[in-house]
């Protein structure tokens, strides 16, 4: 029998509590039990004054931050409208049902209220949870970055106002003129401003104005010398000296042009797409089963991948006490440096070498070094020889003769210098020839593909699920603090799914992707055998 059309009685006034209305089994049931917000009261007890308007409790701000991230909501104005509607978010924010909330703009005011660091102890105390569940291994760090776009258009690209200021002037006061007006002065010989007076006399060098050290400065950095300058904290800063030397043969474009809308994105470009702003977010992943992110950082798109490397891996070895015995990464990684500073620390870099071979021309392989003599053989056994070494770029360079080379018949395969082929080696070669040894090794082949599931699936998550194609926020440490909030929830997913929620379903099935790869994936990159690292 067909029933009568639905009435609708929505007035009508019910009484019940919010307790009653939440399921006993709810997702934010269990995370709520199982994670005590507390301790974030205490880090930013310091930063309200002690009277006026009493504030948003700071555990209420993390609980909205949590919701954002486990529902995917990009937008803070659509968070709160969605919260005011969600009985499960109002039981876990504490708020009744006739109880209204904050207003979306208090929460960007408590983020810049908060700052950085205590987002970072954040990120820190949850990966301390992971580590108190005996999810860290610490044998095996992984490192990758990924690229992601700013909220900022190409349209808001800019040039410099320095640069043009600089141009400017130049154009009205060219150094010809300047010149000629000093020596056209009335009643002065040509020379006599070279030669006489005080011309030969040093400038005085400059003292500071105060020996008292200024809000943040230390009195060693107070008491240095004007010329000395300090040492430039890559992962406290978030991004290299601006005044740095540019690179070799290198011109970056981030001198010469900023966005108008976020300063402190630079220009990128992934294979296939056209440029874009944006950063690139930097992962330290540990090589168990969990696959926990033992640091983040975000840094403008023109610092590369390999350049924070190795302060990561030192941050991460003294922040949580761990002696990895191998680092993973891929090409990008594999400098020189990177390898020097691994092998010396007794951690093996497996790390893909470069091919330098992928030219028309005879690559450095072909050519082989004899220690005893200190020179190379050509495939025709003719010498190259020790010609000079550049310090700047720790490299030493061979040459061949240029008569016995250009009579060779294999000249037009190998060079096509008159002076003869050159071949640089590196200071650290013995370093790289040990890395290359390691290739052919089964432990380092089957790194490769670990790698292939460890950090890398990590990006894909935190894009899919968490919003992180691009960023909502503008500014550098805006940006650190928003991927410093999805790699703490996504080390969150993994100590929740240890520690009694399992692999049950989160909001919008984001917990579904916490564990490792499914089964046949995992044995096909690993083999039959179970991974390293099992806790």
């Amino acid at each position: 029998m067909l029933g009568p059309p639905k009435t609708r009685c929505l007035d009508r006034p019910v009484l019940a509590s919010l307790e009653d209305l939440m399921p006993a089994g709810h997702f934010y049931r269990h995370l709520d039990a199982a994670l005590d917000l507390g301790f974030v009261r205490d880090w930013v007890q310091g930063r309200y004054a002690e009277r006026g308007r009493p504030s948003i409790d700071p555990v209420t701000f993390f609980k909205l931050q949590l919701i954002m991230f486990f529902e995917g909501t990009r937008s803070e104005r659509k968070l709160m409208e969605t919260a005011s509607l969600n009985l499960a978010h109002r039981w876990y924010l504490g708020y009744h049902l006739d109880e209204p909330l904050p207003d979306h703009s208090s929460l960007t005011r408590i983020r810049d209220r908060y700052g950085l660091a205590t987002f970072r102890r954040f990120f820190d105390r949850v990966i301390q949870l992971c580590v108190d569940a005996g999810l860290v291994w610490g044998e095996e760090l992984f490192f990758d970055a990924t690229k992601i776009r700013a909220n900022a258009a190409m349209a808001s690209v800019v040039p410099r106002l320095r640069e043009v200021v600089d141009g400017h002037l130049v154009d009205l006061f060219p150094p010809n003129r300047a010149e000629a007006a000093a020596g056209d002065t009335p009643g002065e010989a040509p020379g006599e401003a070279e030669s006489g007076g005080d011309a030969d006399i040093p400038a005085p060098t400059p003292l500071r104005r105060s020996t008292v050290p200024a809000e943040g400065e230390s009195l060693a950095e107070a008491s240095a010398p004007a010329s000395t300058p300090p040492r430039w904290d890559l992962l406290e800063q978030c991004r290299l000296d601006p005044a740095r030397p540019p690179a070799r043969g290198y011109e970056r474009k981030s001198d010469w042009c900023v966005s108008a809308t976020d300063p402190d994105a630079a220009l990128m470009k992934a294979a296939g797409q056209r440029a874009a702003l944006g950063y690139h977010d930097h992962y330290v992943v540990d090589g168990g089963r969990a696959r926990v992110i033992l640091h983040a950082l975000v840094t403008p798109a023109d610092v590369m991948e390999n350049e924070p490397m190795l302060d990561q891996l030192r941050r991460v070895q003294f922040r949580w006490k761990l002696a990895p015995k191998r680092a993973v990464a891929d090409t990008t990684y594999a400098t020189a440096e990177n390898i020097r500073a691994l092998e010396e620390g007794g951690i093996r870099a497996y790390l893909p070498l470069p091919d330098w071979d992928r030219t028309s021309y005879f690559g450095p392989s072909r050519f082989v070094y004899d220690a005893e003599r200190d020179e190379y053989r050509c495939p025709q056994g003719e010498p190259l020889r020790r010609e000079t070494a550049k310090y700047t770029e720790r490299v030493v360079m061979y040459r061949a003769a240029p008569a016995t080379c250009n009579a060779c018949p294999l000249k037009a395969a190998c060079t096509t210098s008159d002076a003869g082929r050159l071949i640089h080696r590196s200071f650290d070669a013995d370093y790289l020839e040990r890395v290359r040894g390691y290739h052919a090794t089964a432990a380092y082949r089957k790194a490769m593909r670990k790698r292939q599931v460890w950090p890398e699936p990590l990006f894909a998550e935190a894009k899919q699920w968490h919003g992180l194609r691009q960023f909502r926020l503008r500014g550098l440490q805006r940006v650190n603090m928003e991927g410093l909030l999805v790699a703490a929830g996504q080390n969150l997913k993994r100590w929740l799914g240890a520690t009694g929620w399992g692999r049950r379903h989160g909001p919008t099935g984001s917990l579904s992707v916490t564990g490792t790869p499914n089964r046949v994936a995992h044995r096909a990159v690993l083999g039959s055998g179970s991974p390293p690292g099992t806790p």
